[in-house]
C-alpha cells in the first residue's frame, strides 16, 4: 500500500518554514499532496492562483510531491485521496498543544494519523501572519519567502 500523506493549509503564503517540512517529508512518504485549503469567508493576501504557482515552482524537483485546492474538512480531503497520513511542522509547544487537538479530532473522526516533526531552528520563528503583516506595510520578506517575486498581492 503507498504510504500517501496530506500537507494541508492556507499557506497565505508559503513560507521557507513550510518548505522545510516538506523536504525533510519527501523521503518518508510515496506521495504527499501540499492541500490549498479554500475558506469562502477568510480573507486571503495572496491571491489563490499566486499560492499555487509559488508552491508548485518550489517542489517542482520532487516528482512524488503535488499540490491541489480543497474545500471541506481536511480529513474528507483525505479520505478522498485515500491518504492515511496528515504532516505538520512543529515550531514550539503553543503549535503542539494546537496540533494536539486537531490530530486527536481527525483521527477520531477518520482514523487518520497525524505525523510531526519539529522545525529546524533556524525557520522555527517564521510564521504566515507575521510575512503578511510586514508584506502589508512594504516590508521586505524574501529572507522568508522562497521565490518572492511570485507572490503577487490580490486587490479586493
Amino acid at each position: 500500500m503507498q504510504r500517501i500523506a496530506v500537507f494541508a493549509g492556507s499557506f497565505d503564503p508559503f513560507t521557507k518554514g513550510h518548505e522545510s517540512v516538506i523536504n525533510r517529508f519527501v523521503p518518508l512518504f510515496d506521495s504527499i499532496i501540499i492541500a490549498v485549503g479554500v475558506n469562502s469567508t477568510k480573507q486571503y493576501m495572496f491571491s489563490l492562483e499566486s499560492r499555487l504557482k509559488h508552491i508548485e515552482s518550489l517542489c517542482k524537483t520532487y516528482p512524488n510531491v503535488s499540490v491541489e485546492t480543497y474545500a471541506g474538512l481536511t480529513v474528507d480531503f483525505c479520505k478522498l485521496k485515500k491518504a492515511q497520513y496528515l504532516i505538520r511542522g512543529i515550531r514550539n509547544t503553543t503549535d503542539f498543544e494546537f496540533e494536539k487537538s486537531i490530530a486527536q479530532m481527525n483521527k477520531t473522526l477518520s482514523g487518520i494519523e497525524t505525523v510531526f516533526l519539529i522545525t529546524e531552528p533556524d525557520v522555527a520563528p517564521i510564521h504566515s501572519s507575521i510575512v503578511r503583516e510586514i508584506k502589508k506595510n512594504n516590508g521586505d520578506i524574501s529572507q522568508f519567502v522562497t521565490n518572492n517575486e511570485l507572490l503577487i498581492i490580490t486587490t479586493k
